[in-house]
């Protein structure tokens, strides 16, 4: 039997919340209701002026006054729609700006544990399709629906005066019509949620595939990526076609019911001028106001739809803004030079039930090198997440002379680190650019010059093009795998870390590269204290401390030469990479 979906808990107030979150200019608002509601008003003099130009036409009535009245009206019918038009949009580009502003600021302050667990094309989708969906709401549709129900509005409250009993007629197509829209417009909803989801996804699945491009090459996957790319296509065609069947429906639906009144309109009104009791004019009149309502209405169809897209748009853009943010500023700044680094009985699980982190505890002295080794899976990265802040165990602390980290700000603490990866990250643009990545002050070429040289990457920088201001493409793509270690070296020297995180930071060099960033990560980690991801123990050889973990626990710690004598495991690793 298969579950019952759950149904949405995202309500139409929470959706009103959201636009209002963004703060609409008043006075923007204010100026393009006044000049919605002088456009509809010079519109609704028009057809008077027909109604008295039939009812008491001769040749003398016609005079230029008459003429020149009529055709100012026109033109401040135009200026004012006009200028109506363009504040309602501004109003509603200013409101999309605001939201994107704000779902930008949400998304980079959330904390790690959100990005690993969701698709950064989703992301790119919540803040790109998602709020184009709301932008074609406020600054299409929105204008076109505000000047449309001032119009229909001030059209039946002129008919109520000419001829109620008319008016009435008319008004019987209001419930008909509600009775097709509404749950048409729910049906839209569900649709709109899901084809925002579908989209979102397709993204991050497309995002992903491209920003691999060299692994589905070299995999020869190509037929996969084409297999799985068509298929999230043709799940999205389906949404537009379910989309497409309620268009169909509703917009013949409405024709059929707007014609049924205006045939009734034209053959009641027919009968009572040929009874005497309303006159030709009146019934003239009584149609451009018809008009001047049935228009409206056909857009108010394309608003309710565009407003039941929106809403499902925005519900997953209101769960990344209502997710719990981390504050990098909450907490002490803290000068960490000196002071000693423990960890207390630390435990940690992404899941409840699979342990990764159990009982590490270690001790680091300033200026020590402390080595994390063993094998894969074994928890060393996710003990370097912990260390880094992206993760807060579930039990356990750490603690900074004395002081727990966690009364120190993040930002503090991370602005004392310099971490360097396997794979070194880099930003597309220049050296210049990613070596100063993080940085408030600016710094003159000889400071950069002086840093590169100190990581031995200014040899290769020099015989560049543009040397500083040399382009490294997407993630440093023009650069080599040493090269960009040796960028991310000169970064750490930039930022002058009282800490350094070295994540298996010459695993994947040739030896001729490692040797050279060997060198460069000893000028490093002079003076510093030093924590050191390797599989390879050459590296670690000298370090203070080596903790040996297996399976989240530390089996074995002491100096190289201690776990050779104690650690089987250990012993067995020595001898197969070091002899």
């Amino acid at each position: 039997m298969k579950k019952k979906k759950a149904e949405s808990s995202y309500s139409w107030k929470q959706f009103f919340q959201l636009l209002v979150s963004t703060r609409p200019s008043k006075t923007v608002i204010i100026a393009g209701f006044l000049a919605s509601l002088i456009t509809t008003g010079a519109g609704l003099l028009i057809p008077l002026f027909t109604k008295n130009l039939i009812d008491g036409f001769s040749p003398s009535s016609l005079s230029w006054q008459l003429i020149t009245t009529i055709v100012a009206v026109f033109i401040l019918q135009a200026v004012t729609n006009g200028f109506a038009i363009f504040l309602l949009n501004l109003m509603g580009q200013r409101m999309v700006a605001s939201m994107r502003e704000k779902l930008w600021k949400k998304t980079l302050n959330l904390p790690v544990s959100y990005f690993d667990n969701t698709k950064s094309g989703e992301m790119v989708s919540r803040m790109v399709n998602d709020t184009v969906v709301i932008k074609e709401l406020i600054a299409d549709s929105l204008p076109q629906f505000v000047t449309g129900i001032i119009s229909v509005v001030g059209s039946l409250i002129i008919l109520f005066i000419m001829d109620w009993k008319m008016t009435l007629l008319l008004l019987v197509a209001v419930p008909v019509t509600a009775v097709i829209v509404a749950p048409l417009g729910q049906k839209m909803f569900k649709i709109s949620r899901g084809m925002q989801k579908e989209t979102a996804e397709f993204t991050g699945s497309i995002s992903q595939t491209l920003s691999e491009a060299r692994l589905v090459k070299s995999s020869n996957a190509e037929t996969k990526e084409i297999q799985d790319g068509t298929a999230g296509i043709h799940r999205l065609l389906r949404f537009g076609v379910r989309e497409a069947k309620i268009t169909a429906v509703i917009g013949p639906l409405m024709l059929f019911v707007v014609m049924g009144v205006i045939v009734g309109i034209i053959g009641y009104g027919g009968i009572r001028v040929a009874a005497g009791t309303l006159s030709t004019g009146t019934l003239i009149a009584f149609l451009l106001y018809l008009f001047q309502i049935i228009m409206p209405v056909t857009t108010f169809v394309t608003f309710f739809t565009q407003l039941q897209k929106s809403k499902g748009a925005t519900e997953r853009i209101s769960e990344i803004l209502d997710h719990e943010e981390e504050n990098i500023y909450d907490g002490e700044n803290v000068d960490i030079s000196g002071k000693k680094i423990t960890a207390n009985n630390l435990f940690f699980s992404y899941n409840e039930d699979e342990p990764i982190l159990q009982d590490i505890s270690f001790d680091t002295n300033p200026g020590e090198v402390i080595a994390f080794a063993g094998p894969s899976g074994g928890g060393k990265s996710t003990l370097f997440a912990i260390l880094e802040r992206y993760y807060q165990a579930k039990s356990g602390d750490i603690t900074v002379g004395g002081q727990s980290l966690s009364e120190i700000s993040i930002h503090s603490w991370r602005s004392q680190i310099g971490y360097v990866s396997q794979e070194s990250a880099m930003l597309s643009g220049t050296i210049r650019d990613n070596l100063c990545y993080g940085l408030d002050k600016e710094f003159s070429d000889d400071e950069l010059w002086a840093v590169t040289k100190l990581a031995y990457a200014d040899t290769f920088i020099a015989k560049l093009p543009n040397q500083l201001d040399t382009e490294v493409g997407e993630r440093g793509v023009k650069l080599s795998g040493g090269q960009r270690q040796r960028i991310a070296i000169a970064r750490a020297f930039l930022r002058n870390p009282k800490i350094l995180m070295l994540d298996e930071a010459t695993a994947s060099l040739d030896s001729q590269s490692e040797r050279i960033v060997q060198q460069a990560l000893a000028n490093l980690m002079e003076g510093r204290t030093t924590f050191v991801i390797a599989h390879r123990l050459s590296t670690i050889v000298n370090a203070n401390q080596i903790l040996f973990i297996e399976h989240g626990e530390i089996t074995g710690r002491g100096t190289h030469s201690e776990l050779v004598a104690s650690h089987p495991l250990y012993a067995t690793f020595a001898e197969q990479q070091l002899t």
